[in-house]
């Protein structure tokens, strides 16, 4: 396997600038996530990685090999794209065997490597069926076995699990994490859903813009928001942002909302009145209000707020609420035996430790 390292990477398209000189470097067996809305600039940065797409500007390493002049099919990689690709005329062994035959490698060596792949993802029995009587898992599967008899470098993965029902996609993220840590294989994997980047990423790459906003580990990155987007991208449901007024009270700093206020953290107590008079964006994450008397698990209490349950869905493990306190909305995820219900007043509470505190004009985090 090898370590990919991306520099100063610049692709447009016309006046479209899809990437914006990022850098990025992902270590030799690595599963690194890279993730964002449509139109952030990650399955471009994927393409340019694996040849399909030239940079503008940048250099793409594979190990310590400059790529940017490599064809494709010479980089040693293995991509598998959102709609599986598969030749719908060839049986799966015929699928998996193509590219190992298009590179003139002996019959048996292929056999040994079609059979070995087709073992690791369990699919030794599809391999005389054609796609068309294969599941949306099966057809999966073969892409993926596909990839793994290259013996690439590096895995390429653009969005693979998008077209699959919800069940599926859950058992399909345990299965490539299993795959990954089989094969020690270096793995950049594409995503619109920040669930599968939370839940599969050794690291996560959150991109908005052709820009990299933020880099880290999965808890990292959602404990430790860089900028507003980030807080508010990563995590379901969504962090919850009010604005208020920065005022000293006492010995402490506290953030103004108008109908009741909250104490900015110990920790940031001197950013508090480095901004005092001023107004910024309080973040609060929905596992961190909590209703009801006696339901408080946190270290820092705020004083109660009367709140109105707007809507109230039972999750089975966890219940979401949408909480109303005169003109501000917040969502709240608690125990399911809470004693919240749709439509009625109950007492709310924030861990005031919790709080992110970001820059109204910036969006980036005070600290």
């Amino acid at each position: 396997m090898a370590d990919v390292t991306v520099k100063s990477l610049v692709k447009r398209f016309e006046n479209v600038v899809a990437v914006n000189n990022i850098d990025l470097k992902i270590d030799d067996k690595e599963f690194i996530v890279l993730v964002g809305p449509s139109g952030c600039g990650k399955t471009t940065t994927l393409r340019v990685i694996a040849g399909l797409e030239e940079p503008n500007s940048g250099e793409i390493y594979i190990g310590d090999r400059l790529v940017n002049d490599v064809p494709p099919k010479d980089r040693n990689i293995a991509m598998v794209f959102q709609n599986y690709a598969l030749y719908p005329h060839m049986k799966v062994y015929n699928n998996m065997a193509f590219g190992l035959k298009m590179r003139k490698m002996p019959k048996n060596e292929i056999d040994r490597r079609v059979r070995w792949g087709a073992a690791i993802l369990g699919i030794e029995d599809l391999l005389h069926r054609k796609p068309r009587q294969l599941s949306g898992g099966q057809r999966q599967r073969v892409a993926l076995g596909r990839a793994i008899v290259r013996e690439p470098q590096v895995f390429l993965l653009d969005e693979p699990l998008s077209n699959l029902d919800a069940q599926l996609r859950v058992q399909m993220r345990t299965e490539l994490k299993k795959l990954h840590s089989r094969l020690e294989a270096t793995m950049i994997y594409v995503t619109h859903d920040q669930v599968e980047a939370m839940s599969m990423g050794d690291r996560i790459v959150v991109m908005k813009d052709g820009l990299i906003q933020q880099i880290g580990s999965p808890l990292e990155v959602y404990n430790e928001p860089v900028n507003r987007f980030v807080a508010g991208f990563i995590g379901s449901p969504s962090m919850n942002f009010v604005t208020g007024v920065v005022q000293e009270r006492g010995s402490h700093t506290v953030v103004d909302l108008d109908t009741f206020s909250l104490k900015m953290p110990e920790r940031s107590q001197e950013v508090g009145r480095a901004h005092l008079g001023k107004e910024i964006t309080v973040g609060i994450r929905p596992e961190h209000i909590y209703v009801g008397e006696n339901s408080f698990q946190g270290t820092s209490k705020s004083q109660p707020i009367e709140a109105l349950v707007e809507v109230y869905e039972a999750m089975g493990s966890v219940v979401v609420l949408e909480l109303s306190v005169q003109g501000n909305n917040f969502v709240a995820q608690v125990d399911p035996n809470t004693p919240a219900r749709s439509r009625k007043s109950i007492k709310m509470y924030f861990d005031e430790d919790r709080l992110h505190l970001f820059d109204l004009r910036t969006g980036k985090v005070l600290q």
